[in-house]
């Protein structure tokens, strides 16, 4: 069995660890691994090296992905199609391995319809939006990264009496802002999923000063409807005429060593392909619900749009006053 490994679109912490397990799992079943750099773009151009167990020594605790990623809009076009299944064709590569999130996926399902090999996704995105698992390679990361750093403008807000606009990543979802609010302890999350109301939030804000507290939190997913931490900052300027100051954590939630979390899961997630190629199966998501390992077709990844949790949605309403 000949088969290859891509990393595609934003990297995510545990990518590493993922490769490493697949490439051991492999070689264990003495498969041929060939690592594709530089995501879809290294496919069309043939930018494949073959891997042995050594070539993944030491990476379980790096940040990045040592195949490195890269959006291609080439690949989105026939002749791009085209030249990536020849190179597929000339290294005689029978399966597929693409680790990322659903614009990844989404190439991946075209490739499949002019390439007979198998291919298999794990998802590896720290936005945590693919249906099919409950938690994402580099999620609990990024949450982690975010926390850290509204711990520490907590107090930084506390001393100077400020209210904070701290804006994470997440333009259609809006699982990091509610995990690291909740976490952080901040007093409103605005995420892409709910309609954002400045007004109330604007009210429960002033609540809260006329109830004693000097300093407040809120934290912005950047796909929120009413703009960006910058734009909202401004808004509620209009309303209140207060200051409020705004961090941007932005890619620092993509970077540093995976926590223990993502580290196992993506172990786990990488010998599952291994396993689900070894099946036979093509066309599918591997993935983690409930403890359970399991398989969803790629598609269905990205149909269906997954929610965010109801109960920490309402919890965060009663915890925030």
């Amino acid at each position: 069995m000949r088969i290859a490994i891509l990393t595609s679109g934003g990297d995510a912490p545990g990518m590493n660890a993922c490769i490493r397990s697949a490439v051991r799992v492999a070689k264990s079943l003495n498969w041929t691994v060939f690592g594709i750099k530089r995501g879809y773009r290294g496919l069309i151009y043939g930018e494949l090296e073959e891997m042995g167990s050594r070539s993944v020594s030491n990476i379980i605790q790096r940040g990045g992905t040592i195949l490195r990623a890269s959006r291609c809009k080439e690949f989105e076009t026939d002749e791009g199609l085209q030249q990536a299944k020849r190179t597929l064709e000339a290294f005689g590569i029978q399966a597929l391995i693409v680790i990322g999130g659903d614009g990844s996926f989404h190439g991946a399902v075209a490739l499949a319809k002019i390439w007979d090999g198998q291919i298999i996704g794990i998802p590896g995105t720290i936005d945590n939006d693919l249906v099919g698992t409950d938690i994402t390679i580099g999620y609990d990361t990024a949450v982690n990264t975010a926390v850290w750093a509204i711990d520490k403008i907590r107090d930084t807000a506390e001393a100077q009496e400020r209210y904070f606009l701290v804006e994470v990543m997440g333009r259609e979802a809006g699982f990091i802002a509610l995990d690291a609010g909740l976490s952080g302890g901040a007093e409103e999350v605005l995420v892409p999923e709910i309609h954002t109301d400045l007004g109330e939030i604007h009210k429960r804000l002033m609540q809260g000063k006329q109830r004693g507290k000097t300093s407040s939190i809120v934290i912005v997913a950047e796909g929120n409807h009413e703009g960006s931490a910058f734009e909202i900052a401004s808004k509620l300027k209009k309303l209140c005429g207060s200051e409020y100051r705004v961090v941007v954590l932005g890619h620092i939630q993509r970077g540093g060593s995976p926590t223990a979390r993502d580290r196992i899961l993506a172990t786990k997630l990488g010998a599952f392909a291994i396993d689900v190629l070894a099946e036979g199966k093509t066309g599918v998501m591997v993935g983690e619900v409930r403890g359970d390992l399991v398989t969803t077709p790629l598609e269905d990844t990205w149909k269906t749009k997954k929610p965010l949790d109801p109960y920490l949605l309402r919890l965060n309403t009663i915890l925030e006053t």
